[in-house]
C-alpha cells in the first residue's frame, strides 16, 4: 500500500496488517464556484487529500484491510460536518448569537426586504 498515511504493521505471528499512521488531519471546506465545497485534509502543512480519497475510493472496502479504519472515517466525518457548518455559517445572512423568536423576527425582515420590490411592482399596475 503505497499512501503517506497508512502504515504497514507486522504482529507477533509475522503477519502484516494496515493502520492509519495519524488522526491529526485539519479538514476545511471552501466554496470554489460549484454548488457543492470543496474539502480539503491538510497533516502537518502537507494537502493529503489525494490520500484520503486513494483511502476512501479503493476497490476495497478500507475497513477489511485497515484496522482502525472505522474510528478513522468517524473522527474525519465529525470535522467534514463541522468544517461545512462553519463555511456555511460564515456565509449565511443569519445573525449571530441571537434567540430564537429574534432569528424569526430576522428572517421576516429579510422576506420583507427581498419582497417589498415585488410588491411595489403588483400594487402599481
Amino acid at each position: 500500500m503505497n499512501n503517506s498515511l497508512i502504515e504497514t504493521v507486522t504482529d507477533e505471528s509475522g503477519k502484516k496488517t494496515y493502520k492509519m499512521k495519524t488522526f491529526d488531519i485539519q479538514v476545511t471546506a471552501r466554496l470554489t464556484g460549484g454548488l457543492a465545497p470543496t474539502i480539503t485534509y491538510m497533516h502537518r502543512d502537507k494537502d493529503v487529500t489525494d490520500d484520503i480519497r486513494a483511502i476512501r475510493f479503493h476497490f476495497e472496502n478500507p475497513a477489511s484491510y485497515i484496522e482502525d479504519y472505522a474510528s478513522f472515517q468517524r473522527m474525519l466525518y465529525e470535522r467534514e460536518q463541522r468544517a461545512v457548518n462553519e463555511l456555511y455559517e460564515s456565509i449565511s445572512m443569519k445573525p449571530k448569537n441571537m434567540t430564537t423568536g429574534k432569528q424569526v423576527l430576522w428572517s421576516f425582515f429579510v422576506f420583507v426586504l427581498i419582497m417589498t420590490p415585488i410588491f411595489i411592482i403588483v400594487w402599481t399596475k
